[in-house]
C-alpha cells in the first residue's frame, strides 16, 4: 500500500476497511491488541453509560491534569476534528502523532479487519503508551461489554446512566441495556454506578463477578448548597466544591461519579481538594447546553435520546427567557424521535427540522411528520440542512427569544463548523 501522509487520507481509509460501521465483539480487537503488545502500565478509568459519559470523562481528565498527572483522554465522537478524540495532558493529538499510531496498528493487524472505531481505539492506546502517560480515561463508544474499549481491563469502571438508545444493538429494555453497560466492570475492582435507579441486571452482574460496586445515593452522594456543593461517601467528604461550569442538574451527578471514581483509586492516584476544585471549574465540553450567541440566545446541545431530552427540558425550565424557545432539530434515523419530542414538546414554541450531513440521517420531512403527530399547534418548518434551518429560525427570532439546536452530534457540528468559517 502507498504510504498515506495525511490524517484525512487515513480516516477515509479507516471508513472503508470494514464492511460495517458497527460490528460489536472483542475477538478481532484483542488479536490486534496482542500483536501490538499494548499492555498499559498505568491505571485505566473506563466510563460508559447512555448519557453523561463524555462529561464525566472530561471531569476526570481535568481533575487529574490539575493534580499534576499526565492524563490521556479518549472520547468519541468528535465534533470538528478527529484529533479531539485523543488528548494527552489536555492537548489534542497532532496529525503526525495519530498517523504514527495508525501505521503501527495497520502493520500489526495483518489480515484482521477492524471498524473505524476499533482501529481508532487501538491507535489511541498506542499513542498513550508512546507518550508515557500516568493515567488514561477511556470513554466507551457503544454499550460496554462488546465495545472495543472493553478489550482493556478497567482499574475503575463508571456507568453514568442506563436508558433506551442503540436498541438495535443493545436490546429493547433497560434490563438488557444495563447488562451490556455493566460489562465494563471487573472482578474485585471498583465499579461505580451513577444511575439513581440502576437495572437489576447491572446490580446482579456486578454481584456475580465480585465487583466492588459503589452506587450513587447509597455509597456516595452530591448535595447542592447554594452556589457550591458537597461530595460525601462512606469514607470521604469534599466540601465547598464549585458548581460544574456546564449547565444542567445532571452535571452535578456526572461530577459526583467522577469523584467516586477518583476516591476509589486514591491509593494509586491521590488528588487533593484543590485539584478537584480547579478541575471542576475548568471542565467544558462543547455541545452540552453551550451558548454561542446572545440576543437572541443560540444554544447547542447534542441530546439525541429520550433521557438526554428530559435533562435538556429540565435545564430549559430552570433558565426561563422572556420570549419564545425556537428549536432546530436534526436526528439520525435510528433514534427515538417520538420519545425525544415528547420530552421537549412543552418547552418549544416553534420547530425547524433539518437533515444532518450523515448517511444515517433521518430526512427532515420524515422528522417533521413525527413532530406533527404529537406537537399540536406548534409551527413546524422544514429545511434541507442545519445551516439553512438555523438561518430561518434566526430571521424569525426576536431579541428576547432563544434558539436551541439539538438532536445529534452531526447537527451541532454543522453549526460549529459554519460559525468557524464566519470568523
Amino acid at each position: 500500500m502507498q504510504r498515506l501522509t495525511s490524517l484525512d487520507a487515513w480516516l477515509a481509509r479507516l471508513e472503508r476497511l470494514h464492511p460495517s460501521t458497527i460490528d460489536l465483539g472483542l475477538d478481532r480487537v484483542r488479536r490486534v491488541k496482542d500483536a501490538l503488545g499494548l499492555v498499559p502500565d498505568f491505571p485505566l478509568i473506563i466510563v460508559g453509560g447512555t448519557n453523561g459519559k463524555g462529561s464525566t470523562s472530561a471531569y476526570l481528565a481535568a481533575i487529574l491534569d490539575a493534580a499534576g498527572y499526565k492524563t490521556g483522554l479518549y472520547t468519541s465522537p468528535h465534533l470538528l476534528r478527529y484529533n479531539e478524540r485523543v488528548r494527552v495532558a489536555g492537548r489534542e493529538a497532532g496529525d503526525a502523532e495519530l498517523i504514527a499510531a495508525f501505521e503501527r496498528v495497520d502493520a500489526a493487524r495483518d489480515d484482521v479487519s477492524l471498524t473505524y472505531f476499533e482501529f481508532g481505539t487501538l491507535g489511541a492506546m498506542a499513542r498513550f503508551i508512546d507518550a508515557g502517560i500516568d493515567v488514561a480515561v477511556l470513554e466507551v463508544g457503544l454499550g460496554g461489554r462488546l465495545d472495543a474499549v472493553n478489550v482493556f481491563d478497567a482499574d475503575v469502571a463508571v456507568v453514568t446512566s442506563v436508558d433506551l438508545d442503540h436498541m438495535d444493538y443493545l436490546g429493547d429494555s433497560r434490563e438488557k441495556i444495563g447488562f451490556e453497560k455493566a460489562g465494563i466492570y471487573r472482578a474485585g475492582r471498583p465499579a461505580i454506578c451513577v444511575d439513581p435507579a440502576p437495572p437489576v441486571s447491572l446490580l446482579e452482574h456486578a454481584r456475580r463477578i465480585g465487583a466492588d460496586l459503589r452506587c450513587v445515593d447509597r455509597d456516595f452522594s452530591a448535595q447542592r448548597e447554594d452556589d457550591h456543593w458537597t461530595y460525601r461517601s462512606l469514607g470521604t467528604g469534599w466540601t465547598e466544591l464549585p458548581l460544574p461550569a456546564m449547565a444542567g442538574a445532571c452535571q452535578l451527578r456526572n461530577a459526583s461519579g467522577a469523584l467516586a471514581a477518583l476516591e476509589a483509586i486514591q491509593d494509586r492516584l491521590p488528588v487533593d481538594v484543590a485539584a478537584i476544585r480547579r478541575g471542576l471549574a475548568a471542565t467544558h465540553v462543547p455541545g452540552r447546553f453551550q451558548y454561542i450567541a446572545q440576543a437572541p440566545a443560540v444554544i447547542l446541545d447534542v441530546a439525541h435520546n429520550p433521557e438526554a431530552a428530559r435533562a435538556l427540558a429540565a435545564t430549559l425550565r430552570s433558565q426561563p427567557v422572556g420570549g419564545r424557545t425556537l428549536a432546530v432539530v436534526g436526528m439520525l434515523a435510528d433514534k427515538d424521535a417520538a420519545g425525544v419530542f415528547a420530552a421537549l414538546c412543552d418547552e418549544i414554541d416553534a420547530w425547524w427540522t433539518c437533515t444532518p450531513a450523515s448517511s444515517r440521517a433521518r430526512d427532515a420531512r420524515a422528522l417533521a411528520a413525527v413532530l406533527r403527530g404529537q406537537m399540536g399547534e406548534a409551527p413546524i418548518h422544514v429545511q434541507p440542512d442545519v445551516v439553512r434551518a438555523l438561518a430561518e429560525a434566526r430571521s424569525a427570532a426576536r431579541e428576547d427569544d432563544r434558539i436551541l439546536i439539538f438532536g445529534s452530534f452531526y447537527t451541532v457540528a454543522a453549526v460549529l463548523d459554519h460559525a468557524a468559517t464566519q470568523q
